[in-house]
């Protein structure tokens, strides 16, 4: 069996748990500069390089790994948000980009593994990409709207080489989040569809949407069903929303996509707002009754955490929803649906 039909089949039995946040957890263990640098001699200060740990300190991501995966985690991912040539190039890392996603990966899969060998219950890595810090549909200089500081080729290349390293270490799945312009997004699905190519199999796609404000867009300006109708054709595993905001702040949002959404639901909103300090104070209790109200309305398929969220929220999201349905879903009726920043379906 394939990890789309080990998972799709998981999935159909019961709401499955992804994990919560690394660089929450990280933070929480209060390392130096001297574990983020570790030996590797690199000529830019590496704390705050949290993707570096893979390196050196793997027995920190091991351990929060285990500790999602303990905590009910049915998919965990791998430490990687930043571990990119464009964002390892701030710590002097971008020659690094394949040796840490190759070890982020193998850690994840080494822990899942040896879980499933205990209890026989299937679980799943999946190869985080984040988005980076350009844009390739916004110009960063006011005063030229038409520059862009990077291309859609160079951009693909940057995602092929993460994604390249994730799948070669292990992970089931490339996991493209916190989507801000979809644009990258089609330039990340790209960069996969050419890796599928080079490898002759298949590598599932996990898509999740970011939105700037509770208008319900990204910062590109698309909407969640605009974005949907731009992202549909590379037939993700699972399409959702994660960042933002807490799960009080995104559930309409949710409720939309999940009504026109023909593919697995994974949401992970943050574990509320930040206070006055960017802290995040929801409880996991909080967290997980907020969740509960979407799985009992059948509007999700796989819940976690993202930014303030820890091992205890997935636990208590994870008892939560133990007896709760998963989310059903029809195949979409087959009609021209197009996306500009708003949706635009050609009715027969």
């Amino acid at each position: 069996m394939t990890p789309r039909e080990a998972l799709t089949a998981e999935a159909a039995k019961r709401i499955l748990l992804f994990d919560g946040a690394y660089g929450t957890e990280i933070q929480a263990r209060r390392l130096g500069e001297a574990d983020f640098a570790g030996e590797l001699g690199l000529s830019a200060d590496q704390k705050g390089n949290n993707d570096i740990l893979a390196l050196t300190r793997p027995d920190v991501v091991s351990a929060i790994t285990r500790a999602y995966l303990e905590a009910g985690s049915d998919i965990v991912s791998t430490n990687t948000f930043s571990a990119n040539r464009i964002s390892q190039a701030d710590y002097a890392a971008q020659d690094l980009v394949a040796d840490i996603n190759l070890a982020a990966a193998r850690i994840a899969r080494e822990a899942t593994d040896e879980l499933v060998q205990c209890d026989g219950r299937p679980r799943f890595v999946a190869g985080a990409i984040g988005p980076t810090n350009k844009t390739l549909s916004l110009s960063p200089q006011v005063e030229d709207p038409g520059f862009r500081e990077i291309d859609f080729d160079e951009l693909a290349e940057v995602y092929r080489e993460q994604a390249a390293a994730l799948v070669e270490g292990g992970a089931d799945f490339i996991l493209v989040e916190t989507v801000f312009d979809t644009l990258n997004a089609k330039s990340a699905i790209y960069a996969v569809r050419q890796l599928e190519r080079e490898l002759g199999r298949d590598i599932p796609l996990m898509i999740s949407m970011t939105l700037t404000d509770l208008s319900g867009r990204n910062l590109s300006g698309h909407t969640v069903e605009a974005f949907w109708y731009a992202v549909r054709h590379a037939n993700p595993l699972t399409i959702g929303l994660n960042c933002s905001f807490g799960a009080e702040q995104l559930r309409p949002h949710i409720q939309l996509l999940s009504g026109i959404a023909d593919a697995l639901l994974m949401a992970y909103p943050n574990a509320g707002l930040p206070n006055e300090l960017g802290e995040y104070d929801e409880q996991p209790e909080t967290t997980a009754g907020h969740l509960l109200e979407w799985a009992r309305a059948g509007r999700v398929n796989i819940l976690g955490g993202c930014c303030g969220s820890t091992p205890a929220h997935i636990a208590a999201i994870a008892r939560a929803v133990e007896a709760v349905a998963p989310r059903r879903f029809d195949a979409a009726e087959r009609v021209t649906r197009l996306a500009g920043l708003e949706p635009f379906t050609l009715a027969a």
